[in-house]
């Protein structure tokens, strides 16, 4: 079985949650595989500041090909990519894209609809689809995320773009934003897909989730503001005063993270 095959079949488990700390370069992969990640899993924020850009789909294809390949070299789990818009508005540019990473042996991707026609990314699941190529598809829905209809139509128009994107070939559904359980469970009863939500305080605990069948819960852009953040104040104490009594915490120690980076030297 290969680890497309394996990374598919971590979302077909009733009533149990694939859950995904998303990370932005190759330590942070190892890491989170090393504490019993199942897979590794990607920002697209954090993998476009780390690499000095913003982000929205203004990375450099090059770039973000070699970090790919990077992750997959560093883990032995399945990788799958934050894919934003794919990098293009046309299809065939968009598939075009996908091929470096897809060569980098990735597992899945996650591809976004955003503000556009849900046609727009149904064509572009299409195209990659005539890749070839068996990695897992999860198409992201910005519905609930920048409210793009009143709340009373979220759940069908939610459920209306799933069956578009399952038709056209998707794996996965991904509903960032959505948070309510009612409408949790009226999505994941409509939908053949299986979905996947993204961390937010105000979710039901992960067993209600698993309950509710949803199957995969990420950590979206979380992790990356922190660490990011505890970066700053460090080096802000630092700088103010020179003071190395700033660096006295836990942390990971040298000897561990060597030994964590061994097996890729």
């Amino acid at each position: 079985m290969n680890k497309a095959q394996i990374f598919k079949n971590l979302h077909s488990a009733p009533r149990k949650l694939l859950i995904l700390p998303n990370i932005w370069d190759a330590g942070g992969a190892r890491i989170v595989e090393s504490i019993g990640a199942k897979a590794v899993a990607t920002t697209s924020a954090g993998v476009a500041w780390s690499k000095g850009y913003r982000d929205g789909n203004q990375l450099p294809i090059r770039l973000l090909a070699s970090l790919a390949e990077e992750i997959v070299n560093a883990v032995k789990v399945p990788v799958t990519i934050d894919f934003e818009a794919g990098y293009a508005t046309d299809p065939s540019k968009v598939a075009k894209n996908l091929k470096p990473l897809i060569a980098a042996g990735i597992s899945g991707i996650n591809i976004e609809d955003g503000t556009d026609s849900p046609d727009v990314l149904a064509r572009k699941i299409e195209a990659i689809k005539k890749l070839g190529s068996d990695i897992f598809i999860n198409t992201r829905t910005d519905v609930y995320l920048q409210d793009l209809v009143p709340d009373e139509k979220k759940v069908k128009e939610t459920l209306d773009r799933a069956a578009l994107y399952q038709s056209a070939g998707a794996d996965g559904l991904f509903v960032p934003g959505l948070v309510d359980a009612d409408h949790i469970a009226k999505i994941t009863r409509g939908t053949e897909l299986p979905v996947n939500l993204m961390a937010s305080t105000e979710l039901p605990s992960a067993d209600r989730l698993a309950k509710l069948n949803v199957r995969r819960l990420s950590s979206g852009i979380a992790m990356a503001p922190i660490g990011y953040g505890h970066i700053a104040r460090l080096a802000a104490s630092f700088l103010k005063e020179g003071d190395s009594r700033v660096f006295d915490e836990d942390g990971m120690g040298y000897s561990q993270l060597q030994k964590l980076f061994s097996n890729h030297a």
